[in-house]
């Protein structure tokens, strides 16, 4: 059996936003500057792995005592973006959704509730003195949100080896890549748009819910950031075949422009086409 080190994690996926070097305040845009002329970079992997690792001691580390240092970087159109990883905050963000993840005795067999509560005082008094704190990656485990979709194109769509798909960056390491990446002003646009379709289209629901989350986390950014949806891990986990047959940017796409058009019927084939496909991935976290 490997150890954390080198096992590959495959439930994770990721939304981030890049923002370009100049959206940085001194002495942090220094610090990526020359972070960025590393000639080896850490890919999402490696920080799954640490974080595994930070849950075999006894009493677990749920949340590192100090904040990462590292991020994703690129370029878009020979201007170096930056994705700061924000490890800690985003530990104690993770930790508050857990309660609604997993049964009590679960969690406290996982994360003793002596251990949360140190954790949840260290957040509280960290919020105090950066009350304006927001993480740049978004993470999602055993599927892709469809709200995620709503942000981009299937032109947008990158699939293949790595070094096939322009700026391997931090996922091409692992394998397989498959990943989204568009511009902000195009994501904020389509989260809008969406937004108004879809709610023309029903009153409530979560997907309006999670649609206008996802669109106040963008507005904290600077608008000539990048946005990206990642899979991530799930490449490691879902056949080939598939991924290569996976269009879901599309397929939400689609749906959304049937429900402008009246049309329920076909949007309620795009629709089925993803429910199908992702509640196949989620089901997955059950088998042996």
């Amino acid at each position: 059996m490997g150890s954390a080190s080198s096992v590959t994690v495959p439930y994770a996926a990721y939304l981030r936003v890049y923002e370009p070097l100049g959206a940085f305040p001194e002495p942090e845009r220094t610090h990526w500057e020359r972070y960025a002329r590393r000639t080896t970079l850490p890919c999402a992997q490696d920080e799954l792995r640490r974080s595994l690792a930070d849950l075999l001691p006894t009493p677990p580390v749920p949340v590192p005592v100090h904040e990462s240092g590292d991020a994703f970087v690129t370029f878009q159109d020979g201007v170096l973006c930056v994705c700061p990883w924000r490890t800690r905050l985003r530990g104690w963000l993770a930790l508050e959704e857990l309660p609604e993840r997993l049964p009590a005795p679960v969690l406290d067999a996982a994360l003793p509730p002596v251990v949360r509560r140190q954790a949840e005082a260290d957040y509280e008094r960290w919020q105090e003195r950066n009350p304006d704190a927001r993480p740049w990656i978004r993470t999602a485990t055993w599927q892709v949100p469809l709200r995620w979709f709503v942000l981009f194109s299937d032109e947008e769509r990158e699939y293949g080896k790595p070094g096939e798909c322009a700026g391997e960056g931090e996922a091409g390491r692992d394998g397989l890549v498959l990943r989204y990446r568009t511009p902000m002003v195009q994501a904020r646009r389509r989260v809008a748009r969406g937004l108004r379709t879809l709610k023309d289209a029903i009153d409530e629901g979560p997907l309006i819910d999670g649609l206008v989350d996802v669109g106040r986390w963008l507005e904290e950014f600077h608008p000539r950031s990048l946005v990206e949806l990642d899979y991530g891990g799930l490449v490691h986990m879902v056949p080939e075949a598939q991924l290569a047959e996976d269009h879901s940017a599309g397929d939400t796409a689609e749906g959304l422009a049937a429900l402008r058009a009246g049309d329920g019927v076909r949007a309620g084939r795009a629709y089925e086409r993803l429910t199908e496909r992702w509640s196949a991935v989620r089901n997955r976290q059950y088998a042996n």
